[in-house]
């Protein structure tokens, strides 16, 4: 009974031991699984915070592309605008900024002397249809005389140039009863155009007297004539004057007339017409 006692306590001692050996064992298995359970925690929750981040960043950088997009879009827009532009503006004839820049098509002078309240009037009917076609048409006023009105009122203007005639040389009549008018006029008229022809260089002038008005066309009118005067040299003057122009007798208003008779009253002459006329230019009566 001693002895079975006896095996029996060894026997529970191993038990116990080998309880608390595995308790032991559970014990630290536990610890590894709770520390590799909160290292993988930890890993997920850092690759949360890295993919929350990433997708920010994908959402910052979609509205960038957006945005980008937007501004393509737009960028495409203004060059297609600016492209039909500068169709539009070859088909008429413009020349691109880097080009040269073109030359006036004719300087308009209009021929001035004491008469303030006409040449208010002529400047005001020309300035009227004026600024689209500045660049080939530059302004003048071309006074006769030193009266203080008129030089005042064309200084008034900043879209003209005023060009004084001033002539202190005694004027003789070749006949007797002759008015001295006629000769002074003579004289402003070829001190004006040798000043615009040899002093400004321009290839054609568009003559006007202060008591005139021009029509809507005007400019457009002596554009087209400009070309006709350079290819036929038989032509002398393009003029926008018809003594017949009223609108009972015009039956075709885009008929333009070829003329022995010089009518005058608005008129255009190219440089080598004038090149040939300044040397034999008249005392008085000029031809128009």
């Amino acid at each position: 009974m001693a002895r079975w006692s006896c095996d029996f306590r060894y026997l529970l001692i191993l038990v116990v031991i080998g309880f608390i050996y595995t308790q032991v064992k559970l014990f630290a298995t536990q610890s590894e699984y709770a520390e590799a359970l909160e290292t993988a925690v930890e890993a997920e929750n850092h690759c949360r915070n890295q993919m929350r981040l990433l997708i920010d960043q994908i959402s910052m950088n979609q509205e960038n592309i957006v945005v980008l997009e937007e501004k393509v879009k737009r960028q495409e827009q203004e060059c297609e605008h600016l492209r039909a532009v500068v169709q539009d503006l070859e088909k008429k004839g413009v020349r691109s900024l880097t080009r040269e820049e073109q030359a006036p098509v004719a300087a308009v002078v209009i021929m001035a002397c004491n008469r303030a309240d006409y040449l208010e009037r002529t400047i005001k009917s020309i300035l009227k249809y004026h600024s689209l076609v500045a660049s080939k048409f530059p302004i003048f006023v071309s006074q006769d005389g030193s009266n203080s009105d008129v030089r005042a009122k064309a200084l008034s203007y900043d879209q003209l140039t005023y060009m004084q005639h001033l002539d202190y040389e005694p004027v003789r009549t070749e006949r007797p009863g002759e008015l001295i008018a006629y000769y002074k006029i003579a004289r402003h008229y070829k001190w004006a155009m040798d000043q615009l022809f040899y002093k400004h260089k321009f290839n054609r002038v568009i003559i006007l007297e202060d008591d005139m008005e021009i029509a809507p066309d005007f400019f457009d009118y002596f554009e087209a004539g400009a070309g006709l005067l350079d290819k036929d040299k038989s032509i002398m003057a393009i003029s926008s004057w018809n003594d017949n122009g009223q609108k009972q007798f015009v039956h075709d208003p885009y008929m333009l007339y070829r003329s022995d008779f010089f009518p005058g009253l608005g008129w255009m002459l190219a440089k080598p017409t004038w090149d040939e006329l300044s040397p034999k230019w008249p005392k008085a009566y000029p031809t128009f």
